[in-house]
């Protein structure tokens, strides 16, 4: 069966460690344009939070974001799709999120906001991971209290995460399996080794995949996908290739149908081209 979309998630996927455009990811990625391949990124990320060069390469109109919490066309601007999570419910967890040893912050519009004091303390969860920190940093907006803001502005949001320190990774595993217990109308993934990321139950990536297929008049069968966090398990599990990156988390790779290279080695364009020459 031919491939017509592929769907691929951007940190420790399509990108480097570095945060870079591997060369022969970008061949690939233009040589499957060329055959007529609809390429779109799916991330845990917002529109401003996308690395400049990738809108700037003209090969993406469609993008999965906030871990499907919205479908957006770059083309017209504008969502085609948007699940996100109701403020009562979002101060509801947040209060939740105050008796646990972490961090938190959310996704609304455009913007993330962060309580100022958790702010501040971001550096000491992210002594290891200067990258994320940076984006951290730059993204989100310091405001007084979280919930406070989340109730004056009123309006829904994309996500919420929450960010532990090394010693507390036993409390993030335990979390990562009460969280949707607690709250049904909720899913939690992850995308870092010290992150949880909550979503509407209506959210996900692999949701946001058969909602996309759905709209362009693709089968799910007729698409690939490529990742390698949490949040990516349930897209591979939708597209009729999934392909999971060989630095994925064990549930990632027990999703898939296929392990190829690591982030660092190129994975995505090397079977990219497999795709291509096999013309499926």
């Amino acid at each position: 069966m031919r491939i017509k979309l592929i769907a691929f998630d951007l940190d420790g996927t399509l990108l480097d460690d570095d945060k870079h455009l591997p060369p022969e990811n970008l061949a690939a990625l233009k040589a499957a344009k060329e055959e007529g391949i609809l390429l779109v990124p799916a991330t845990g990320r917002i529109l401003k939070a996308l690395p400049e060069e990738l809108p700037a390469l003209g090969l993406f109109r469609y993008f999965i974001f906030a871990n499907g919490a919205e479908i957006y066309d770059l083309e017209t601007r504008q969502a085609l799709h948007r699940a996100r999570i109701a403020p009562a419910l979002a101060v509801e967890f947040c209060a939740y999120m105050d008796r646990l040893p972490v961090l938190y912050d959310c996704y609304r519009g455009e913007r993330g906001y962060m309580t100022a004091w958790m702010y501040e303390a971001a550096p000491d969860f992210f002594e290891a991971e200067p990258h994320i920190l940076k984006l951290v940093k730059s993204l989100r907006l310091p405001v007084p209290e979280l919930k406070e803001n989340i109730l004056a502005v009123n309006e829904p949001l994309e996500k919420l995460q929450m960010y532990f320190r090394p010693e507390h990774m036993d409390e993030r595993e335990r979390q990562l399996r009460e969280i949707p217990e607690r709250f049904p109308g909720l899913i939690a993934s992850s995308s870092l080794k010290n992150n949880i990321e909550i979503n509407s139950a209506e959210a996900g990536k692999g949701n946001a995949l058969r909602k996309l297929c759905k709209t362009l008049g693709i089968r799910c069968a007729e698409s690939a996908a490529f990742g390698d966090g949490l949040n990516d398990a349930d897209m591979l599990l939708a597209a009729g290739h999934g392909c999971a990156m060989a630095n994925a988390v064990p549930p990632v790779k027990e999703s898939a149908d296929v392990i190829v290279e690591s982030n660092n080695d190129a994975g995505v364009g090397k079977e990219i081209f497999r795709l291509l020459e096999r013309r499926i």
